[in-house]
């Protein structure tokens, strides 16, 4: 509906902002084609101050079929309500640009519209509508329950107060019981890769407990796996079933008997590897097991025959850890502390001796700033970063970069503790004491510590300790790597992957794109070097003995090109199917992702290892736009059939090669 359709402004909202929407949406739906853009940003502007007032979103809600029907979103992302994704909404709202924060308002009205028929769309049904606005509301539940992030206050208190009102607004339409369960899903599906950071779930789960205690007249359709969820956080044993508090548990420990208290032990541990979650009553059952009962602790942990013979092998210094490193806030912890000890990491002669000058380590006053703006004060600064230590040295997979455009340093900080944990607990030191990290560049060495161009910018968000601290150094000394190459012909991927991350790195390199012009070079010659370097059929079915940085176009779900991203491969191997998959980490927090025409990464029930992703060896190869290898190992090359290579290159060019042809 339309002003002119007899709508009154709601009470509060400016009349005069209303009367100046309404006539930016006649002149841009009056436009040409070719003047559409010219009276475009007055239209987004108007609606913006619109949304931001009292009322503003049932206005624009009651105009919003006029708003798109004028053209609105007329070449912009959100031009297509069929391929726009959930999961990116929430960065839209966090990244705060006021035109995009408007059109994706906007475009959530639409859904709205959409979902309750009062607005038809040939490529949207009611249903689909809901589905997408359903998956909102789970992505963003602080915002629903009225929680909210430095990042999200970041916007503005006016853009805070309408977004969070446009998601009620959307719950209310929509009901709660249509949520709940996509939320229980998602939350699972995104437990599956096992990230470090489960800030953000832990703080769904909570709202998911708060909601189902205050909402009980409107029951959910089935809430499976709500119960394990919440009970793994907030009553994981008998002895805290009922959420007692921290302070009564560790009253109700001290006063247990011995087979009670064991009972807790495996209790607990059953709930921590049941989710990958960690209870804060953890942390208070260990360190009550820490000074009492000590032979508790390969229990509490949850330990194999594997874990137990390295628990063994170095109970003083696991002890020590946990002492220093495993609080109420750092409970989390406590997973990487036992997957740890099932890699066996400390059996390689440098580890234990790293981790007990890490145990002393003091912390350069950057480092502490650094830890206390991201983490809080409590509890200090050596008990945060060694927790994050113990967190990426048991999860190597788990490190995600956050928030922020740093996934060449995300991607090294996992590679090193997957294959060279010493040379991690060596940066970590250098970083975190001397505030600064030297690397050799072809000989000479770059030093972090005056260098100030890099890719982040400001503080990162949402990464784990060891990220907060190594990051800035690595972020600066690859964007001096890249100015050190400057002027060579290629990509300066070729020479900054082996400089920066290992000796393990193949040096010879491949790419599919001319860099200067971003065309299209010799695709049938990539795929087919690519398949004798990785496919277990043409190279003599030899395994990936190192992770393998390479480098993938990521497209999103309508197959266009969103930019370049960096990934390792992990293992290529066929799965519980028979299909060859290419096993992959992907720095990005959410591995799960649908890159068009048909291709949707997995991260679960495909023979994915936690915090794996993967897909068929020639979807992988229909993404992949650089890679290293090893020329010397390489079998025959015309053994790859041809046509499979013509099936890769149509994925390529119907897809983030169309226009690079």
């Amino acid at each position: 509906m339309s002003q002119a359709d007899g709508n009154q402004p709601a009470p509060g909202t400016d009349a005069m902002h209303l009367k100046r929407l309404d006539s930016a949406i006649a002149r841009l739906a009056n436009a040409s084609d070719l003047l559409k853009a010219t009276y475009q940003p007055g239209a987004i502007d108007q609606a913006g101050k619109v949304l931001r007032s009292a009322g503003g979103l049932g206005d624009c809600l009651d105009r919003i079929q006029a708003l798109d029907q004028a053209g609105i979103f007329a070449g912009t992302d959100w031009n297509d309500p069929a391929h726009l994704k959930p999961v990116l909404v929430r960065h839209t709202f966090e990244a705060g640009a006021p035109d995009a924060l408007t059109l994706e308002t906007l475009s959530e009205l639409r859904f709205l519209a959409v979902a309750r028929g009062d607005y038809a769309l040939e490529t949207l049904s009611a249903e689909e509508a809901h589905h997408f606005l359903a998956q909102v509301l789970g992505l963003n539940l602080e915002r629903l329950f009225g929680g909210g992030t430095e990042v999200s206050r970041q916007i503005g208190d006016d853009w805070a107060q309408a977004i969070n009102g446009l998601f009620k607004l959307i719950a209310e339409e929509i009901g709660y019981s249509r949520i709940f369960d996509a939320v229980i899903t998602e939350i699972w599906r995104i437990l599956a890769q096992r990230p470090i950071q489960t800030d953000r779930i832990k703080a769904m789960i909570a709202q998911l407990a708060t909601w189902s205690g205050e909402a009980s007249s409107e029951q959910p359709p089935s809430g499976w796996g709500a119960d394990r969820l919440v009970s793994a956080l907030f009553g994981p044993t008998n002895e805290c079933r009922e959420d007692p508090g921290i302070e009564r548990y560790a009253e109700r420990l001290a006063a247990i008997d011995d087979k009670a208290l064991s009972q807790e032990a495996t209790a607990m541990a059953r709930a921590m590897h049941d989710t990958g979650l960690v209870s804060a009553y953890h942390a208070v059952l260990l360190r009550h097991l820490l000074q009492h009962r000590r032979e508790l602790i390969p229990d509490c942990l949850g330990l194999s025959a594997t874990g137990r013979e390295n628990y063994g092998s170095f109970a003083p210094l696991i002890q020590a850890l946990a002492e220093k490193a495993i609080h109420v806030e750092t409970a989390q912890a406590i997973y990487g502390l036992s997957l740890m000890l099932e890699r066996g990491i400390l059996h390689l002669p440098p580890t234990a001796p790293a981790l007990w000058r890490q145990l002393k380590l003091n912390l350069s006053p950057e480092t502490r700033q650094r830890i206390a703006a991201s983490f809080g004060p409590a509890p200090d600064a050596e008990a945060w970063l060694l927790a994050g230590v113990i967190s990426v040295l048991g999860q190597p997979l788990g490190v995600g970069q956050g928030n922020n455009p740093t996934c060449q340093a995300a991607r090294a900080i996992a590679m090193w503790s997957y294959v060279d944990p010493d040379y991690l607990l060596q940066l970590v030191t250098w970083a975190a004491r001397d505030n600064e990290i030297r690397m050799p560049f072809e000989g000479q060495p770059v030093s972090s510590r005056d260098l100030t161009t890099a890719l982040a910018k400001g503080p990162l968000v949402e990464v784990d300790p060891v990220s907060a601290i190594l990051v800035p150094h690595l972020d600066r000394i690859y964007m001096e790597m890249g100015r050190l190459c400057a002027g060579r012909e290629g990509d300066p991927h070729r020479w900054i992957n082996p400089e920066m991350h290992g000796w393990w790195v193949a040096r010879d390199f491949d790419i599919v794109v001319d860099v200067p012009t971003g065309k299209l070079v010799d695709v049938d010659g990539f795929v087919r070097r690519f398949y004798t370097a990785f496919h277990p059929h043409y190279n003599g079915n030899q395994p990936v003995i190192h992770p393998s940085p390479a480098g993938i176009a990521v497209t999103d779900s309508a197959a266009r090109f969103v930019g370049w991203h960096a990934i390792a491969i992990i293992r290529v191997a066929r799965d519980p199917s028979g299909e060859v998959r290419v096993y992959f980490f992907n720095p990005n927090n959410d591995s799960g992702q649908d890159w068009g025409d048909g291709i949707v990464v997995s991260t679960a029930g495909n023979g994915e290892n936690y915090g794996e992703s993967s897909v068929s060896i020639a979807d992988f190869a229909s993404r992949l736009y650089i890679f290293h290898f090893d020329a010397l190992e390489q079998a025959a090359t015309a053994a790859v059939p041809q046509g499979e290579i013509d099936d890769i290159r149509a994925k390529i060019l119907s897809s983030w090669g169309r226009d690079r042809v």
